[in-house]
């Protein structure tokens, strides 16, 4: 192997891709079976559209997966957006991509994960700031005690109501 440090794919990225793929699979034949069902219907017929939903979301999500495995890296940025379509696959009953949604976008939070996305896409990865050895705060400046003198408060405006029957 004559990949360097600098070039390896952090193990969060690779389970990005997995469990993207494994969801892409699933919304295959998700979508698959929704549609076969809703053909049997008269208003299955009518609500077709919906029901292909997630197999469109299954080729994106497999598309991205091999993206993200391939042997070479190709410059991709990580899909906030197919992660939020697998969270609401909810609403179709699929409850393994609304997982996989969620922990895709916890991993994209990761700072490994956003500094090899900005690597393969020829972004500068920012340095890490150095953390002083004993952090010391600065001393607040010396102060004179300031005499309070009394103050008068403002005189209110009294309101004179009136009975309803006046």
């Amino acid at each position: 192997m004559h990949a360097s440090f600098q070039n390896q794919k952090p193990g969060l990225v690779t389970t990005i891709a997995a469990i993207t793929l494994a969801s892409g699979i699933v919304n295959l034949f998700w979508g698959f079976i929704a549609s076969a069902t809703a053909l049997g219907t008269i208003v299955g017929f009518i609500c077709l559209p919906i029901t292909i939903l997630p197999t469109i979301l299954g080729v994106f999500e497999i598309v991205h997966a091999a993206k993200l495995l391939s042997a070479q890296p190709q410059p991709v940025q990580p899909s906030q957006s197919i992660a939020v379509f697998e969270i609401l696959t909810a609403l179709m009953g699929n409850a393994f991509s609304m997982v996989v949604g969620i922990l895709v976008l916890v991993f994209y939070n990761d700072q490994s994960v956003k500094d090899y996305f900005a690597r393969i896409n020829g972004m500068q990865v920012p340095a890490a700031a150095p953390i002083p050895a004993s952090p010391s705060l600065p001393e607040p400046p010396a102060t004179e005690p300031v005499e309070v003198t009394d103050v008068e408060e403002p005189a209110k405006s009294k309101r004179v109501r009136k009975a309803a029957g006046e």
